[in-house]
């Protein structure tokens, strides 16, 4: 896999610590339930973000979402669960994030690299 959570074959993993792990947002911005396995990603914790955008509301059903911030302590852990996805699933969930996240390049727990949605 390349540095930038590239697998082979076109494929990309990304790490999902919230909504993109429920299947109705699963199914709204992919067209298809994912699946996944659990990991971790060290060196972040979860908050809170307030969501604005009424379309992204209407999908996951909650106007607060999770989020992570990088804290480069690496006994920081945010539980959450890491999808094998094309690149366009990529581009869809770029579509699906709201401005307050970015997409980083990670390496989980179990040394996987994957994107990871952090915030901003």
């Amino acid at each position: 896999m390349s540095e930038d959570g590239q697998a082979a074959q076109g494929r990309t993993y990304l790490f999902s610590y919230g909504t993109l792990r429920q299947r109705d947002v699963q199914l709204s911005t992919f067209g298809r339930e994912l699946d996944g396995r659990p990991d971790l990603l060290p060196g972040h914790t979860l908050s809170t973000v307030a969501i604005t955008d009424p379309d992204v509301v209407a999908v996951s059903g909650a106007d607060r979402h999770p989020i992570v911030r990088a804290t480069g302590d690496p006994s920081d852990r945010v539980e959450g669960t890491v999808f094998e996805i094309t690149g366009a699933e990529l581009a869809a969930a770029d579509g699906y994030e709201v401005a307050d996240y970015s997409r980083v390049p990670v390496t989980l727990a179990s040394g996987v690299r994957a994107w990871v949605y952090t915030a901003s």
